[in-house]
């Protein structure tokens, strides 16, 4: 059997699946097989977590699936859940993990909340990555939308009333655009206040989801860039708030996690997703 753990931050929902301790190779088949939300376990993302790679000075490797069963180098919620499961586990209050974005350092915050820097933002075309060289901040399309690479792709809209935006139209039209190749996450944004934002977000591979740790990171510089905030903001997301302060050495991730359970996959589904 498969034991895996399900977590989430702020309904940002993850099958998590440590790879250290049991023999596993995942596919995008069976990626795809777990995400279903009625023939399988369901999630936003799966996480991998594998032994540091040799070498590295670094507590941990993860490795990032969506549900359609591509890969993603970011997920900034599901790195703040696994941060927190191994400090808890290893009695440390900081460490640092791998992931294809790169080494990312995580601290416990205090009052239950843990803290990751998810890196510098990449704010260049070719790094993002868009299709062809222009200017990222305001990019050719209806509404003049902020790319931002955070590990992953972004493109972030900022209206007047993030919560009047239909999503599931939106979204889809905008994660295909021609202008990103690698498809890209979407969000909608207003302002509330001083360094205060309202957020919601299309997850690419993934659909509308209650809270995105590397969306509201890109949102976070989007607005900074464009003189909407300062660089040390509170977002509201449709699960709850996520603290963002993007610094010299990179963006700076607070929010709350949740380890919901401890579970394992019978033979008979995992034999299921590998025919």
């Amino acid at each position: 059997m498969l034991t895996f753990m399900k977590m989430h931050g702020l309904g940002n929902d993850f099958v998590v699946i440590d790879a250290r301790t049991q023999d596993i190779q995942i596919t995008p088949a069976m990626a795809k097989g777990i995400a279903h939300r009625q023939l399988g376990m369901g999630f936003d993302q799966l996480a991998v977590i594998f032994a540091a790679k040799e070498g590295a000075s670094a507590d941990a490797h993860l490795v990032f699936y969506n549900a359609d069963g591509s890969t993603s180098a970011a997920c900034g919620n599901a790195t703040r859940c696994i941060a927190r499961y191994l400090m808890d586990q290893s009695g440390k209050d900081a460490l640092n993990l791998t992931t294809d974005r790169g080494e990312l350092a995580a601290k416990d915050a205090g009052n239950g909340l843990t803290s990751v820097n998810m890196g510098a933002p990449q704010l260049l075309w070719d790094e993002i990555p868009l299709s062809e060289e222009m200017d990222t901040l305001e990019l050719p399309i209806e509404g003049a939308p902020t790319a931002t690479g955070m590990g992953n792709p972004h493109c972030t809209f900022f209206v007047e009333d993030a919560e009047l935006i239909p999503l599931e139209e939106f979204g889809p039209r905008y994660e295909h655009h021609p202008l990103y190749p690698e498809r890209t996450n979407v969000q909608v944004a207003h302002v509330v206040g001083p360094d205060h934002l309202r957020m919601r977000v299309w997850e690419r591979g993934v659909g509308v989801t209650l809270a995105s740790g590397s969306s509201s990171c890109a949102t976070a510089v989007a607005a900074a860039r464009k003189g909407l905030t300062g660089r040390n903001v509170q977002i509201d997301l449709d699960g709850g708030t996520l603290w963002i302060d993007w610094r010299e050495n990179g963006v700076w991730m607070t929010g709350p996690t949740m380890h919901v359970a401890d579970g394992s996959f019978t033979r008979q589904f995992v034999e299921s997703l590998t025919q």
